[in-house]
């Protein structure tokens, strides 16, 4: 096989490279160029976006630290304001301090002032109920009483306390049996009394009444002559006849002085009656108000209105249930000693109870 290939001729590498033909150097400058125009136009273009890539940057860079320094203001007016709010916290926990400090001393104010209310309101009512006893004690006035009791429970009323509940019903049980009593209206009485010793002095006594015919011409004009004659015979012709009633005898005669003594010892019976309504002693009231009326029976002229008038009065005065007994209030002192009694307690519990806090 190797016998049938032609031998190439020996290659002389000392002989130079034949140099390319005219026609292919057109081509490759032509390539030459258009890859220079190529490359000088990609250069221009790249040139002209990193320019807009420049001023993109840079507007951007710019608009970054706008914003960097309006978030920069945000964050410092943020910061402001936050210090601020804090400021107005602390003010506004400074004031919820402050209003908690104050609604706790008006809670103690409030409780002071409602304690010392309570105590005031029952010092009132002590005080009327030591009224109404002692009007029922020394002057046995149940008007006064009632009307004091009755001032009592309205002050109870007008301070609605659950507590009060016991001292109010004493209060009603003592008005019910203070109401039961008989009313003895004892001014107006003694008022009687006082106007029946001024009128005393002006009543008749009996021996000093004249007959009613005396009384009767006393009045009358000057008769005639024939009427005067009648009259005459009248007279001697009814002195024949004598009537007397047997069943009361005749009015005692008084010397003027024994009728001055009768008038200004019957003064002395009336005021006498006076002081025993007052002081409530009953036996000796109606004992000095009988003795009166017998002596202006006896020895008064009942035909006078005045003496009769004085008569009944001294009767119906009789009558007067003065000196009854009267009760007394210790229902009710007795509940409101036991209300005073409370706030008392409650003080002297209070140091007890505090001091075992402290040690703990």
């Amino acid at each position: 096989m190797s016998s049938d290939i032609p031998s190439l001729p020996p290659v002389d590498s000392a002989r130079p490279a034949t140099p390319p033909p005219a026609s292919w150097r057109r081509p490759s400058a032509l390539i030459a160029a258009v890859a220079l125009a190529l490359l000088g136009w990609q250069w221009v273009e790249t040139r002209s976006r990193l320019a807009d890539l420049q001023d993109e940057l840079a507007r951007r860079l710019s608009d970054g630290d706008t914003v960097a320094k309006e978030g920069r203001a945000l964050a410092k007016q943020a910061q402001e304001n936050l210090q601020d709010l804090q400021g107005k916290i602390g003010a506004l926990d400074a004031r919820l301090a402050e209003s908690q400090g104050q609604q706790v001393a008006l809670e103690a104010m409030y409780h002071e002032f409602s304690r010392s209310r309570d105590e005031r309101v029952l010092a009132e009512v002590d005080q009327a109920v030591g009224i109404a006893a002692q009007q029922l004690q020394l002057a046995g006035n149940v008007q006064a009483a009632l009307f004091a009791l009755q001032t009592a429970d309205a002050r109870l009323g007008s301070v609605d306390r659950a507590h009060w509940l016991p001292l109010r019903k004493a209060i009603a049980g003592d008005l019910d049996t203070l109401k039961a009593l008989p009313q003895v209206d004892a001014a107006g009485i003694a008022l009687k009394l006082e106007t029946l010793i001024g009128r005393i002095d002006s009543l008749p006594l009996a021996f000093e009444a004249k007959p009613r015919a005396e009384a009767a011409k006393a009045g009358e004009a000057v008769p005639s002559w024939g009427k005067r004659l009648w009259l005459d015979f009248w007279t001697e012709f009814s002195q024949l006849v004598r009537i007397e009633r047997m069943d009361r005898p005749d009015p005692a005669l008084l010397a003027p002085s024994n009728a001055v003594f009768l008038r200004e010892n019957l003064k002395l019976r009336l005021m006498n009656a006076r002081l025993a309504l007052l002081s409530r002693d009953g036996n000796t009231f109606r004992e000095d108000v009988r003795i009166g009326a017998d002596w202006l029976e006896r020895y008064f002229d009942l035909s006078n209105a005045a003496a009769a008038a004085a008569r009944k009065d001294l009767a119906e005065l009789q009558k007067t249930p003065v000196g009854a007994t009267l009760p007394g209030l210790q229902a009710t002192q007795t509940a409101l000693r036991s209300l005073q009694a409370v706030p008392e307690r409650r003080l002297e519990a209070a140091p007890a109870s505090a001091a075992p806090a402290k040690k703990n």
